[in-house]
């Protein structure tokens, strides 16, 4: 994190997500990651590389669910991204691919923040579930959202 008084921190942050509806909440974040130092994780898939075009990816194996060796893939990758990129932060709003970017990211001492996705109101997602014990920040983005999420900051739709 690199600054000058009166400016505001950049930090180095992995935006970690499936693509689709994932990837496309996480874009909408912006007017936030803008000023940022933003490196992407998602899949190789058309929407991701269109929405992605010019940006700094790493394309994570898929698919994710109940699939163990990808589980292993994704958490090699995490080591080596996390060691490299050195990420004060990583951002995600599921699905699986966040599993082992936010463990392996906490024990190399990335805060975490995840963002519940949009269309989720009446129980938590796996996701959520998996990887709540290592989350410094969940975020709700609709009112229901906040009684299971107890603490976490209501930060309105981004879809």
């Amino acid at each position: 994190m690199e600054h000058q008084q009166g400016e505001q921190p950049t930090y180095r942050v992995l935006m970690v997500g499936s693509a689709g509806g994932h990837l496309a909440q996480l874009l909408r974040l912006e007017p936030w990651y803008h000023a940022h130092d933003v490196t992407w994780v998602t899949f190789d898939l058309p929407d991701a590389r269109s929405s992605l075009t010019g940006r700094s990816v790493i394309w994570a194996h898929h698919p994710t669910t109940r699939n163990i060796p990808n589980l292993v893939r994704n958490a090699i990758q995490a080591v080596v991204t996390i060691r490299r990129a050195r990420p004060e932060l990583i951002i995600s709003s599921g699905a699986a691919v966040a599993v082992p970017y936010f463990w392996i990211g906490k024990l190399l001492r990335s805060r975490t923040v995840y963002i519940e996705v949009v269309d989720r109101v009446d129980t938590r997602t796996l996701t959520a579930r998996l990887v709540s014990p290592v989350t410094d920040v969940f975020m709700a983005q609709v009112p229901e959202q906040v009684r299971l999420f107890p603490g976490s900051i209501l930060i309105g739709r981004l879809l």
